[in-house]
């Protein structure tokens, strides 16, 4: 049992911030953030066709009510 609560604890920092200067970056920290943000794209499309499928079958399910 830990002694801090989980929402004690500091969130983790992010590995990439949309517009944050790049200049300073080694190619090897660039090259991770590219696969940290394809990683991201992969994980919304996912999350979006199972939005689109649940939005399809309530569109359906309240058609045949009517």
């Amino acid at each position: 049992m830990s002694i801090f609560s989980e929402d004690d604890r500091p969130a983790p920092k992010p590995v990439h911030q949309i517009g944050q200067d790049l200049s300073m970056l080694s190619l090897a920290e660039i090259d991770q953030r590219i696969e940290a943000l394809k990683a991201e794209i992969e994980r919304l499309g996912e999350m979006r066709v199972k939005k689109d499928a649940s939005r399809s079958a309530a569109d359906a399910f309240f058609r045949k009510l009517d």
